[in-house]
Order: C-alpha cells, then sequence, then structure tokens
C-alpha cells in the first residue's frame, strides 16, 4: 500500500530512512524500517473513530511516526492534536513529517512526554478524544527486538496498559472517548482496567485475518463516567481466501 518516493525537498530525509505516501489528501509520512513503520492497525484505527467534531482536541499516546493523528487531519480535515512519545528520534523525525505536509503546531503537534508523567503535562479534563496504538506485548512475555525502538514500540517497557489508561482518565473530558487497538487476546486485561478507571467499555469490533481464523486484533472504544452499555459491531475481516484485500479493507484505503 505504500509507494516510497525520492524527491529533493527542503525537509530532511536522512539515508536510512525513506518518504511514502499515505494515499490521503496528498500527504507523505518520514519513516525509518530500522525503527518503526505503521502497519494496517494504525489505518483500522484512524477509521475506528466517531463522533469527530471540528472542535475537538485529540490526544495520541505512543505516536511514533505521527500516523494516527496524520491520518485523522486527512481524514476528517479539521480538529487538533497533539501526539506524544517517549523516544525523542521519532519526535524529531515525526515532527519533520508534519512540517513536510505544511501542518503547523497548531494543528499538528509532537512532543517528547513520558505519559506515566500526565498530572505535570496535562491540566485535567483538557482533551475529546485520546487514542492509542500502544505495545500489545507485556514485559517479559514472547521475544524482544534487538532494536530498541521496536523493543519499546512492541512490548510495554516504557509504560503499561494500566498507565495509559489511568493517565486518560485524568485528562479526557467528561465523557470524552478513549480509542484503542490492541491484540485480541488482552481484550479481558483492556475492558477490565478501563472499567477500573472508570472508562465504560462502549464499544469493540474484532478484527480477524480471514473469515475462517481466530480474531487477532480488536478495536475499542471506552466513554469516560459513561453508563454500563456495550455494543459489540459485526466482524472485520482483512483478507479473502486468494490473500486479496476484503471489499471493507479496500475502501479504507480508497482503493
Amino acid at each position: 500500500m505504500l509507494m516510497s518516493t525520492k524527491v529533493k525537498l527542503m525537509i530532511k530525509i536522512h539515508d536510512h530512512e525513506r518518504l511514502d505516501d499515505i494515499q490521503r489528501a496528498g500527504y507523505k509520512i518520514i519513516q525509518d524500517p530500522t525503527k518503526f513503520c505503521f502497519g494496517i492497525d494504525a489505518v483500522l484505527l484512524a477509521h475506528f473513530i466517531s463522533g469527530f467534531k471540528s472542535n475537538f482536541k485529540v490526544l495520541d499516546i505512543g505516536t511514533g511516526t505521527g500516523i494516527i493523528p496524520l491520518l485523522l487531519y486527512a481524514i476528517h480535515g479539521h480538529g487538533t492534536f497533539l501526539g506524544i512519545d517517549i523516544q525523542s528520534d521519532m519526535v524529531e523525525m515525526a515532527r519533520r513529517t508534519m512540517e513536510l505536509n505544511n501542518l503547523t503546531t497548531n494543528i499538528i503537534d509532537i512532543q517528547c512526554q513520558d505519559i506515566k508523567d500526565f498530572a505535570q503535562n496535562f491540566s485535567p479534563e483538557s482533551f475529546n478524544i485520546i487514542t492509542c496504538n500502544p505495545p500489545y506485548i507485556k514485559y517479559n512475555a514472547g521475544l524482544q527486538n534487538d532494536a530498541v525502538a521496536k523493543t519499546i514500540s512492541r512490548h510495554e517497557v516504557a509504560c503499561t496498559l494500566e498507565d495509559i489508561i489511568q493517565a486518560s482518565y485524568f485528562i479526557l473530558k467528561d465523557k470524552g472517548q478513549l480509542f484503542f487497538i490492541h491484540r485480541a487476546n488482552r481484550l479481558v486485561d483492556i475492558l477490565s482496567l478501563m472499567r477500573k478507571h472508570k472508562i465504560e467499555p462502549k464499544q469493540i469490533r474484532l478484527v480477524y485475518p480471514k473469515i475462517n481464523k481466530e480474531p487477532t486484533m480488536v478495536l475499542v472504544r471506552g466513554s469516560k463516567n459513561s453508563g454500563q452499555e456495550l455494543r459489540v459491531d459485526p466482524p472485520l475481516i482483512v483478507y479473502n481466501e486468494d490473500n486479496s484485500y476484503t471489499d471493507e479493507i479496500c475502501t479504507l484505503y480508497k482503493k
């Protein structure tokens, strides 16, 4: 889906980086394959977000390359966004992406922050929406990648699922919404921690690689201080039996 492009730009593209077309609004993104590149999970999360209004403030926790704020602005054309990440080199790269696309900091701002310091860095009830494509794997569970950036992106090294949810309750406005994509086998953890921290699970959608396979991912929406009522959406199937994308996935990519 990504198209690498070689162009001479005022924005510095390092030798180990590549410039990819996100196929939305002409925007491009700088990525480093040795660290982390976005995948279909970011695309699914961006399209799962609902009830988006022009005056909304959106926080993306663990923004990495900045793909989710970039996709959301490309899709909706309004809103203000803050992406935070603990890795300063990823933040610097994401900032260059926004500059490349002429997206000023009053549209998409990228900052180097540790979400565990939320009480020092954020005012309470200051954002309408929080998005997160968090590290999927519990610390010390599964194989860790040799590259530090990839380990932080995939494993709960810098923060845990509970860290993110606890911070989200503090930062979200009343009835504000938290949107996650995560591994399906972490669903019980997600729902129990959300309820513990008074972000009520309101909607889930399981993502299946194929119709005859087990789900691998889950999309979750929660609302701060809301009543107990959960909607379970129809399954989202990624591939047909011939390994081509399903019609729904093609529509998301606008093929």
